[in-house]
């Protein structure tokens, strides 16, 4: 294998450092320090003044930081929602230290060769989710097995285990691995590891700030790293989809099942259908949806297991949210499918029997179940779909890109 050595970041020297070389001295005066310059000549260009490594190469400002630790939610982000919250007792979010896995997760110098990011394969625009099958790793020539599942509402999945697979017992776990992953971003053992990484951050001109400013001084850690994505990654939540706006005129905390099972206003007919059948079990002449796909987060039921994609499936594959489900070009954990007509013509009549299979997607008699949808109500149901097109999260400025450049 062909060793490539990563570039370095760029160097830009403390202020300590640039007044200690401009021809200051420093005296004292009844015991106060007293500073002195000395005068510059007129055949000198003055020196630039020092440039903190966070402004230069992003644009956070450090005094105004944006709101993550308080988010504004809706009336319905109830008790109900916050027990669903995967966020480990010792990783509560701070303004901070978000503001800090902000810029990691947007950095493409986290990658062996400065070449790809995080977000390369989880895409705001397309709800953290990449639009290709499946992503490109460091090299521009190898790609990933699995799609790059969408990040929205993450922090609702109980009990918190991710990949597709769950072989990560907690987001924070998870977020380091494609970083020392062979194909994604490089920093595997054959490339020195987590430690050269480690290395290369402490080199730069803004992560010793930014880890100073997140955790009290410059250790770099990836434990660090891991809280500092985890918490950036929980603060993408959706809450403000077209469904969000008007199941928010009707929501009571009192009312039968939340009042998910009533017409929502602005809805046409056909998406008003589609939310019946979404909501609505089989043996009531819906879809079933939400049993495994909760609302409102739409965030996976904690104890939901595989959807039949193949016969005798024997891993239990997990769902990302729905909330954006369609801006995606992909679904599945392997991407085979490219229209949400085809998700839905899956689980009217596709579903294959296994191991794994979700009872909830078998018949009373144990076989895999059949909607028999009509062609009507299967176009509803992906009008249902979506409605929960969030913009607000594929636009708001405090999960974009930082970067300067």
């Amino acid at each position: 294998m062909q060793k490539i050595i990563p570039t370095a970041l760029g160097l830009i020297f403390p202020l300590s450092l640039v007044l200690s070389g401009c021809g200051g001295d420093t005296t004292t005066s009844g015991g106060t320090p007293v500073v002195t310059v000395a005068a510059p000549t007129t055949s000198a260009t003055p020196p630039p003044p020092a440039v903190s490594g966070i402004v230069d190469f992003t644009t956070i400002d450090v005094n105004r930081l944006d709101n993550y630790a308080n988010p504004v939610l809706p009336a319905y982000y109830d008790n109900t929602v916050a027990a669903l919250d995967n966020t480990p007792n010792n990783n509560a979010t701070s303004d901070r230290i978000a503001t800090l896995g902000r810029v990691l997760f947007y950095d493409k110098r986290l990658s062996v060769n400065d070449t790809t990011s995080c977000a390369a394969c989880h895409q705001q625009a397309s709800g953290f989710d990449d639009p290709k099958r499946f992503s490109t790793g460091f090299s521009g020539t190898a790609f990933t097995s699995a799609h790059a599942m969408r990040l929205g509402n993450i922090k609702y999945y109980r009990p918190g285990t991710m990949f597709w697979d769950k072989r990560a017992a907690s987001l924070e776990l998870q977020v380091s691995q494609p970083i020392t992953h062979p194909i994604e971003m490089g920093f595997d053992s054959a490339h020195g590891g987590i430690g050269a990484l480690l290395t290369k951050m402490a080199a730069s001109t803004y992560y010793p700030d930014l880890f100073t400013l997140a955790f009290g001084n410059s250790a770099i850690t990836e434990a660090r790293i891991q809280q500092a994505l985890g918490q950036f990654t929980r603060s993408m939540i959706s809450s403000a989809s077209r469904w969000d706006t008007a199941y928010a005129q009707v929501f009571s905390a009192t009312g039968p099942n939340r009042n998910l099972n009533i017409p929502l206003p602005g809805f046409t007919a056909s998406e008003d259908l589609g939310r019946q059948l979404f909501m609505t079990g089989p043996g009531q002449g819906g879809a079933g949806c939400a049993a495994c796909h909760q609302p409102p987060t739409f965030a996976l039921a904690a104890n939901s297991l595989s959807n039949g994609l193949d016969a005798n499936e024997t891993i239990i594959f997990k769902s990302p949210s729905l909330k954006n489900v369609g801006l995606s070009k992909a679904f599945m954990h392997d991407g085979r499918f490219s229209t949400l007509e085809q998700v839905v013509e899956h689980y009217n009549s596709g579903i294959q029997n296994g191991p794994a299979l979700d009872n909830r997607l078998k018949t009373p008699g144990g076989t895999p179940q059949r909607l028999n949808l009509t062609v009507a109500e299967k176009a509803a149901l992906v009008a249902f779909l979506l409605t929960l097109t969030d913009n607000n999260l594929t636009n708001d400025a405090k999960l974009s890109n930082p970067f300067k450049k």
